[in-house]
């Protein structure tokens, strides 16, 4: 069986979120404690409560890949299937349909999927983007009211594309007043190390590799500035969460013993994950200084209480009312609907 993470790194982020497109070709990868199950671990699979999710390939699933590795989902009675797909809106249609029991989208994506009617509930923050996400200028371009008139790369329809919309917004620009180049992350963080570009969204390994060797230029704007704007989710259709409550529950707590295990035993737990993404466990470390990775406690906070200063609700609220705003969703849905703190809280309980 073909390594998915092998050929696209970071890919996640790269996502046409409304494409229409067909489903990735690949596999159905059964999450066991090694590639070749044991005969006593086939002979219980049948008692297990399955889940099937959708994912593609992303630096903030490492603690999902360590509780795959380290068996926590199978001792928590789970059967785990992931679904790896080119983008995550690839496995829109599948999760509609009832194919798959989950996805993990980025939020924007949540909101373009609950515009489409999806019926679902977000039940994990998988990791909130804190830096990790660039926009990057020359040196001579002092503000974002200097984009005016200038071209911006960034891949259309991707959460860079949203991105450096809210930003233009912020400074009292919009998409009229700039020039668009449809350009992937790591191709427009190459145009602008080459000089073919003034201003590029991107993110890292690509930014950091761009401006060590284009010296002019500098990132003017980074997701630390916008709190919350780019979260990772953990989503799952709302019959599936009634009719298998246990299996979900699993699920988050698998997640959590994988985020704990990240934190106890970095060296490890990043050689898990590295393997994956074919980089080295240094290369991980240093992406994922770009995310968090929300605990059980934050998880609360941004899922429980809606009213909350780090709420999800907020942040998730305003990109819908602009994401309608702009055009790019024909309805902006109430978020609230979609937000359940009900395993999390169960959780803490437990614990």
């Amino acid at each position: 069986m073909t390594n998915p993470f092998q050929t696209n790194q970071l890919t996640r982020r790269q996502a046409l979120w409304f494409a229409t497109g067909a489903i990735a070709n690949v596999g159905l990868h059964a999450c066991t404690r090694s590639s070749t199950p044991s005969a006593s671990t086939a002979d219980n699979s049948a008692s297990l409560n399955a889940l099937s999710l959708g994912i593609t390939t992303w630096i903030g699933y490492t603690p999902l890949y360590i509780a795959q590795a380290k068996g926590f989902f199978k001792d928590l009675g789970l059967d785990l299937k992931l679904q790896v797909f080119e983008t995550v809106a690839a496995g829109f249609p599948a999760f509609l349909a009832g194919k798959l029991n989950g996805l993990a989208p980025v939020s924007s994506e949540a909101v373009a999927l609950a515009a489409q009617g999806g019926d679902f509930k977000i039940v994990v923050v998988e990791d909130t983007s804190v830096g990790a996400d660039v926009i990057m200028a020359r040196n001579s371009i002092a503000s974002i009211q200097d984009f005016k008139g200038k071209k911006i790369g960034t891949e259309l329809g991707g959460i860079g594309h949203f991105f450096v919309l809210q930003i233009l917004a912020e400074a009292g620009l919009s998409e009229k007043d700039v020039t668009l180049i449809n350009t992937p992350p790591d191709a427009a963080a190459a145009a602008f190390q080459k000089g073919d570009l003034e201003i590029a969204y991107s993110y890292s390994p690509f930014s950091d590799q761009a401006l060590k060797a284009q010296k002019d230029g500098r990132i003017i704007y980074s997701s630390k500035q916008m709190p919350n704007a780019i979260a990772d989710l953990y989503v799952f259709s709302t019959a599936f969460i009634q009719s298998n409550p246990k299996a979900v529950a699993a699920f988050v707590e698998g997640h959590f013993k994988g985020a704990e295990f990240l934190k106890a035993n970095p060296k490890e737990g990043l050689a898990i994950m590295s393997k994956q993404l074919n980089v080295t466990p240094d290369e991980l470390a240093q992406q994922l200084q770009g995310i968090q990775i929300p605990d059980l406690a934050t998880n609360i906070k941004m899922l429980g209480n809606l009213n909350s200063e780090g709420s999800l609700l907020k942040p998730m609220g305003n990109l819908a009312t602009f994401l309608k705003s702009q055009g790019k969703i024909p309805i902006a849905p109430e978020m609230s609907k979609f937000i359940d703190s009900q395993v999390v809280t169960a959780l803490s309980t437990k614990a």
